[in-house]
């Protein structure tokens, strides 16, 4: 039986993209939204679901913040992405035809400077891939594309410009999601372990909070507060640090932690991906 990975977006999407490279003899279950994404996992419509957490340009992706502290799901892994967008149009399209560009608002602002140089008008889509499939059923050859290659080969279009990006750092960071917690074994590389903890509304609750980290020479990597209950007070914090929970520095700052906290719960305890070591 062949399992199956959820991701947001259409097929030729960098979701899409990044399902294939890691796990490649699944089948990838397109949704519409990061709700359903989670949704199929959760209900058994899929195995796992990959997520886009971070981007190097854009930071954060916000909805999956507010998503992982309330889901049931786990981090059993990690995926790095280096983002390429093309430039697509239909077969008879060239250059000097298209005259609008189509895509996701962050990807038409991660390719400014093609825009400006073809002297295209933007047009925000829902999806960069979703964008591609547009132009395609269009017919019309004014109308260019931006969006991951793989997009131009599902849809039939033609590619007329490559690495179209104007950062050549632009990598976007996926989780990989479970319905089933997966702790990653201690000793067998790098590890990554990803918590949320609501502060006491103490003074300084956070500061010493997170003191035991470096008093005991523990990696924080990130660290994003969250309004809880429509209150303008950050108590809740997603945090991640390099190490297993069964690490003596790992395992002496968490319990420093719940000295200062109401809650502590770990998302997941996952193997890095090498990209972080380059």
């Amino acid at each position: 039986m062949t399992r199956r990975i959820a991701y947001q977006g259409e097929p030729g999407a960098n979701s899409h993209l990044v399902c294939q490279q890691a796990y490649p003899d699944w089948e990838p279950v397109p949704c519409a939204s990061f709700e359903d994404a989670f949704a199929a996992v959760e209900s058994g419509d899929a195995d796992l679901a990959m997520i886009p957490i971070d981007n190097s340009i854009a930071g954060r992706v916000a909805d999956i913040h507010h998503f992982l502290p309330t889901s049931d799901l786990h981090i059993v892994g990690e995926r790095f992405l280096r983002i390429q967008f093309s430039l697509m149009a239909l077969p008879e399209a060239s250059v000097d035809s298209i005259r609008t560009v189509h895509s996701h608002v962050h990807a038409l602002g991660q390719c400014r400077g093609v825009i400006r140089e073809l002297g295209l008008t933007p047009v925000v889509a829902g999806d960069t891939a979703g964008a591609a499939r547009e132009v395609s059923e269009s017919g019309d050859p004014t109308q260019a594309a931006i969006a991951p290659p793989l997009a131009a080969e599902i849809y039939g279009l033609q590619v007329l410009r490559e690495e179209i990006e104007d950062e050549d750092h632009n990598t976007t960071r996926f989780v990989v999601l479970s319905r089933d917690f997966e702790q990653a074994p201690r000793g067998n590389g790098p590890v990554v372990t990803t918590f949320i903890f609501n502060v006491r509304n103490l003074p300084a609750a956070l500061y010493k909070a997170l003191g035991g980290f470096a008093t005991n020479g523990v990696n924080m990597t990130k660290l994003e507060s969250y309004m809880v209950g429509g209150q303008f007070t950050a108590t809740q914090f997603l945090a991640e640090v390099d190490g297993h929970p069964d690490d003596p520095p790992v395992r002496n700052a968490l319990e420093e932690l719940e000295f200062f906290t109401t809650e502590v719960k770990v998302l997941g305890v996952y193997p890095a991906d090498a990209f972080r070591a380059s």
